[in-house]
């Protein structure tokens, strides 16, 4: 199979007939293999039964739907997990990508081999008070990421190479950060598309400002997992280190002063009302239990096998 486009909705009731007519329509004309599989977050409107019109038309249409809403990471997962095409598309349900994108990035991952290409919105048609924070996002996100040629990290049209999509796991909101999670998992080859972004046609958005602060959150969260996830020994047991040898010298500081005190009539030390004692107290147990910390994140290799354990209440 050529292509497998994979597509999270929730409450798209409305769009998904002419998305569907219209990626039918450019995958006919251009001769290619494919299956659209729509994952359902859990919608509360009639999206499921729209779907199973379309897929009573069409037998190139498979479904998984939620039993509730979990996001739009959990959907993309599921949606992997169940992709067969050499090519993966991925894109949103609410024709603000379009399809006809479809045949250039088959293109360029087929022909000039890259293992994922990410779609830039160069010219968005969204408020400024949703431009601006996502250009802010997408500038940290390349710094952090090291990815520097991408402009439009949380672009919802890619298009991956089937064996990239097959060994990451996407899980939270860790969408935003596709192409991170694939650089760590080893593919380099990422390129970027300029893509015609329209307008939303029917409904409202399901993303609100919350997302930018939980998008930093999560990129803190990637960046010490690509740095330390595999060895969190190295800043814990650091950090633990440091923070015993602190309190080590204040012990040093505190018996000093006491000695010196024992020693002099004049001069009088209490070690309780020494600054001393309790950081020598607090650094020390602090020390302790980040060292212990890293060593049991050691003995962990994974936080929970069931992160991607979701109820799916219906499959076809």
């Amino acid at each position: 199979m050529d292509i497998s486009v994979v597509i999270p909705l929730f409450n798209e009731e409305e769009s998904l007939p002419e998305l569907t007519e219209w990626i039918e329509r450019v995958m006919n004309s251009n001769g290619y293999t494919y299956e659209i599989i729509f994952v359902n977050d859990g919608s509360t409107d009639r999206s499921m039964d729209v779907i199973k019109s379309l897929a009573s038309k069409n037998p190139n249409i498979h479904a998984v739907s939620f039993s509730r809403n979990y996001g739009k990471s959990p959907a993309l997962n599921t949606g992997f997990r169940k992709a067969k095409g050499d090519v993966v598309i991925t894109m949103d349900a609410d024709l603000q990508d379009s399809p006809d994108e479809i045949p250039e990035l088959y293109r360029m991952i087929t022909s000039d081999g890259y293992d994922l290409v990410s779609g830039w919105k160069k010219k968005r048609y969204d408020p400024l008070s949703k431009t601006l924070p996502t250009k802010l996002f997408n500038a940290t996100a390349r710094k952090v990421s090291g990815i520097k040629n991408l402009h439009d990290f949380n672009c919802g049209l890619k298009a991956y190479r089937k064996d990239v999509v097959k060994r990451i796991e996407v899980y939270g909101d860790m969408h935003r950060y596709i192409p991170y999670l694939a650089k760590n998992a080893g593919y380099k080859k990422i390129g970027e598309k300029v893509v015609h972004h329209q307008a939303r046609k029917y409904g409202v958005t399901k993303f609100g400002l919350d997302r930018f602060v939980n998008g930093y959150l999560d990129l803190a969260t990637l960046w010490f997992q690509s740095k330390f996830g595999i060895k969190p020994m190295h800043i814990f047991g650091l950090l633990g280190s440091l923070m015993f040898m602190i309190g080590f010298l204040a012990v040093v500081t505190v018996l000093v002063m006491k000695l010196v005190s024992m020693n002099s009539e004049t001069y009088h030390f209490y070690i309780t009302k020494s600054v001393y004692f309790y950081l020598s107290l607090a650094f020390m147990v602090l020390g302790v239990q980040f060292f212990c910390t890293g060593f049991i994140g050691e003995m962990i290799t994974r936080n929970s096998p069931e992160r991607n354990s979701y109820l799916i209440s219906e499959e076809f």
